[in-house]
């Protein structure tokens, strides 16, 4: 394998790593302000976490396409690890979609159910995180 290709896959679990820190502090911050009952705060905060979780998703799917298409870069391995991280993750990603799509809309308010699924999102994130750090993350960062 060429020196620059693992390099690049150091880059790209760094920066998705420090994304996931990010949708971690923002999910908290939702979080927070809706404690506060603060929902200016509660909306622009949903909106930092929708954006970069989109942003993040969109690099994911884009990058792992890559490596799985590029005869270059194919390793069994790895290709079984992308596999496994995209068919785990469909559902968890397809309800976190559908939230955000509809918690995003000005007329849907935020109320006691937004509080409930949205603790719940995060905290299933965050267990999500730590599941693609210390599999996938940590093969493709090998590479």
């Amino acid at each position: 394998m060429l020196p620059f290709i693992g390099s690049k896959n150091k880059k790209l679990v760094k920066r998705w790593k420090k994304d996931h820190e990010q949708l971690v502090v923002l999910g908290k911050k939702v979080l927070a302000e809706y404690v506060k009952n603060d929902e200016k705060k509660i909306r622009s905060a949903l909106q930092a976490f929708t954006d970069l979780a989109m942003e993040h998703l969109t690099s994911e799917d884009i990058e792992l396409y890559k490596l799985m298409n590029d005869p270059m870069k194919r390793d069994r391995k790895l290709e079984e690890s992308i596999e496994h991280f995209q068919s785990s993750f469909k559902n968890i990603k397809a309800t976190l979609m559908k939230f955000l799509a509809t918690y995003n809309r000005e007329e849907q308010p935020i109320d006691q159910d937004f509080f409930d699924n949205f603790a719940q999102i995060v905290e299933i994130l965050t267990e999500r995180i730590k599941y693609e750090e210390s599999e996938l993350y940590f093969y493709l960062s090998m590479k």
